[in-house]
């Protein structure tokens, strides 16, 4: 067999992430921001995109999975997506499960044996898709609620059912991000995407080009990572500077005294600016 040689300078050209959230975030509007993107998903859920004509391959479990992977990797019909996107991994998780507590592997009745043959089953698929060459991958997951009894700090980490996928998932990828909604002081709310770790959340990006929260836009998102755009602006609340105007001239100043008065700029609220697109997000909630 011979060696495949590459070098690090070459880089990735893909950006394979992992976005984790509550309900209602937009885990889901947010693959309409993907650059072509097909879905693979084991719920119907999928009233947010209705608007949109995404296609969509529903899976019931492993086998389905598979063929979907088959079907993405071989068939012409799929060259023209550039993004898979997988919703959620803890949905098809948890139909996998279901479908080996029905379908008990080699006969193994006990609770916990669906458990292990899911973990089996699953693991390697993951990482085929996260694999896949030539295409973006984004991973929606469900977020998981943690109590330290210590500390009482609750914090948040991507949901998987069992105890072997969920606190290895974030190992598979290089991109780990929770989908979160802030606030500004003015009440308006907005929802971004937190790529550097705190007490309450995990999370981690390794191209070092994106800035600590971004804007839930996975097109842009991606390029950034891949250093293909310039990083972004920071998205949260700030200050617009007070505009300054030049004195009437004195020889008018008795005509134009009143005009200048009423004209005269005052100085400007603090304002959250966000573009067109991330106004949709705020509406989809």
């Amino acid at each position: 067999m011979a060696i495949k040689f590459t070098t690090t300078a070459k880089g990735a050209t893909h950006v394979k992430c992992l976005v984790y959230g509550e309900s209602g975030v937009g885990k889901t509007t947010l693959a309409k921001t993907a650059p072509k993107p097909i879905i693979i998903s084991s719920e119907h859920r999928l009233l947010s995109l209705k608007d949109e004509n995404i296609p969509v391959i529903l899976v019931k479990n492993h086998e389905d999975l598979k063929e979907a992977y088959d079907f993405i990797t071989t068939s012409p019909k799929a060259a023209s997506f550039e993004t898979v996107v997988l919703d959620s991994v803890s949905d098809i998780a948890e139909a996998v499960l279901a479908y080996f507590k029905k379908n008990p592997k080699d006969g193994n009745t006990h609770p916990q044996a669906a458990y292990g043959s899911m973990a089996d089953e699953l693991l390697p698929l993951i990482k085929k898709f996260r694999d896949l060459e030539g295409r973006h991958v984004y991973f929606i997951a469900k977020a998981k609620r943690m109590k330290d009894d210590y500390t009482g700090i609750t914090s948040w980490m991507a949901s998987m059912p069992g105890q072997q996928l969920g606190p290895g998932l974030p190992y598979l990828f290089d991109f780990v991000l929770p989908m979160r909604i802030g606030e500004t002081e003015k009440g308006t709310r907005y929802r971004y995407l937190q790529t550097q770790e705190d007490i309450q959340y995990l999370a981690k990006e390794c191209s070092g080009n994106l800035r600590p929260i971004e804007k839930p836009h996975l097109g842009e998102l991606f390029e950034k990572a891949l250093g293909t755009s310039p990083k972004s602006e920071n998205i949260e609340p700030k200050k617009t500077e007070e505009k300054k105007t030049e004195k009437p001239k004195k020889e008018t100043e008795k005509i134009e005294d009143k005009g200048a008065e009423s004209e005269q700029d005052e100085p400007e609220s603090e304002e959250f600016e966000q573009d067109e697109e991330f106004e949709k997000f705020e509406a989809a909630e």
